[in-house]
């Protein structure tokens, strides 16, 4: 177990610095590229996503399994063969899907709203193989149980995007548009991390082999439980690819031009949706902990176990939404003001800070969910929340705007949210987490109306950076104390969990 707790740690650290390198990119673009830039970008990406999707499909996971069971039973040939057959199927899709899409070019390029768009996809598309065959090694990585290799190597394509977008962009003269410019460098990350998990591969010994006997039991391995977690993976790239495309259509078709209907989508997708998903790292670890102990109290019938874990997860999610909603809520406006001079990015993160609590709760529920064998449930659940949001992404942009991306996310995450709950609350038999909200955002609203009025303070006497870093200051110190004063954070099992020496166990 404490190997367990170990890797966690270590993985969670890489992907906290590979999320932390992302966000300061994400900056840089926005300054750089401007909100229109940046949704010509981000436009583009999402469309790739579910390309991307496509020829991946649940190949990784299954290679994963398959490498295990042939681990569990000492055939390195069998874990070899299976990983040139992963490898093989992946080339058989994504190689033709590319020559498909570049035959038919043009009429594909009028899915997108803007010209620029298509152009970014075609840059993005050349590397859809190398980074199809990548993910196969992850799920070679992963069955092998290279947990590190798989997060050095993903923090190592973060840091390649970022040196190659800069370079690009500010350094090396060129005529080319800065967009595309951004474009290449996602590209050269991809070309990179293929790069480096082949040499990996092989040089910790990894061989391919012929995959005969081994392509039918991959296929098969695939589905059921497989197919719906890809399913959902598909189904959420595309749902994303659609209102990246619907959404500047329905605000050209409200009279806005086609570059201010880009910029919106560029604000809130490019700057606020980062800002949000600060959370997701951390509820990440708290999944990737728990997600085996949950499976093996499911299948034991620990129901009594099972409960309390989820019930710990949930509070742990729903303080981590907690702590950051005042501090969203008070500093949003300027947060967006300090790092993309947006204001209206600042407006929106702090307008959309109460999405947290929805967008967390979905987060780690459906990790747990679907550790518990109910896929076909989160699936079910997400596309409720889907159709929610196409329905405002349709109906709100004439009258909201920007306005009407940020209510269907909270209509999505709501939705979604609520029917995890129902379903967890019918598989653990009981959930008390509900009262720990209340007491949580009861808690939350002093604090938050405290640093409203601090802030205001500050800001009439003395200059504003000074003023935003003590404003953050008091909020976070408020926080702790008042939390901790109502039991909803408990510093001392904190302290002694990380800090406290531990004693033998007794005979």
């Amino acid at each position: 177990m404490q190997n367990i707790y170990r890797t966690a740690a270590a993985v969670t650290l890489f992907s906290a610095l590979e999320h932390g390198l992302g966000f300061l990119y994400r900056i840089i673009l926005s300054r750089i590229l401007g909100p229109e830039g940046l949704g010509v970008y981000q436009v583009s990406l999402t469309v790739f996503a579910v390309f991307l999707t496509v020829t991946s499909s649940g190949l990784p996971i299954t290679l994963s399994r398959i490498i295990s069971k042939h681990r569990a039973h000492g055939y390195r040939r069998g874990e070899q063969a299976a990983t040139s057959a992963a490898i093989l199927l992946a080339l058989f899709v994504s190689v033709p899907l590319t020559l498909l899409l570049f035959l038919l070019r043009e009429p594909f390029s009028r899915v997108f709203s803007d010209p620029r768009c298509a152009d970014l996809f075609y840059i993005l598309i050349v590397g859809l193989s190398f980074t199809s065959v990548y993910a196969i090694l992850r799920g070679c990585f992963w069955g092998n149980k290279r947990f590190l290799a798989y997060s050095l190597v993903e923090l190592i394509e973060e840091i390649v995007m970022i040196v190659a977008g800069v370079c690009l962009l500010l350094v090396l003269p060129s005529s080319v548009p800065d967009v595309n410019l951004a474009a290449m460098a996602v590209l050269i990350s991809y070309l990179c991390s293929f790069s480096v998990a082949i040499v990996y591969f092989f040089v910790k010994g990894g061989k391919l082999r012929s995959p005969r006997g081994e392509f039918l039991p991959l296929i098969r391995s695939s589905l059921p439980v497989t197919a719906m977690r890809t399913s959902m993976r598909t189904s959420s790239s595309v749902v994303n690819s659609f209102i990246s495309v619907l959404f500047p259509m329905r605000l050209m078709a409200a009279g806005v031009s086609s570059a201010r209907a880009l910029g919106e989508y560029g604000i809130v997708y490019g700057m606020v949706m980062p800002v949000l998903m600060i959370p997701s790292s951390l509820i990440g670890s708290i999944a990737l902990v728990l997600v085996p102990e949950l499976s093996e109290c499911f299948y034991g019938r620990a129901k009594e176990k099972l409960s309390g874990l989820v019930e710990k997860a949930l509070n742990a999610t729903l303080l981590i939404a907690g702590m950051l909603v005042p501090l969203f809520l008070v500093c949003g406006g300027d947060v967006g003001a300090l790092l993309y001079s947006n204001a209206a990015s600042g407006r929106l993160i702090s307008v959309c800070s109460l999405v947290l609590f929805p967008m967390s709760v979905t987060m780690i529920s459906t990790s747990i969910l679907n550790s518990l064998n109910c896929e076909k449930q989160t699936l079910l659940f997400f596309l409720f929340g889907a159709a929610a949001m196409l329905l405002c992404v349709w109906f709100l942009p004439r009258y909201l705007g920007s306005g009407a991306l940020c209510i269907g996310m909270a209509c999505d995450y709501l939705i979604t949210a609520v029917c995890s709950l129902f379903w967890l609350r019918k598989k653990t038999g009981k959930l008390r987490s509900l009262r720990y909200f209340v007491r949580l955002a009861a808690a939350a609203v002093p604090v938050a109306a405290l640093g409203y009025f601090v802030r205001k303070l500050l800001v009439s006497c003395m200059s504003y950076l000074p003023a935003l870093a003590l404003t953050i200051l008091f909020v976070a110190g408020a926080e702790v104390l008042l939390f901790s004063a109502l039991k909803l954070l408990d510093l001392k099992a904190l302290f002694r969990r990380f800090f406290g020496r531990k004693t033998p166990a007794k005979a």
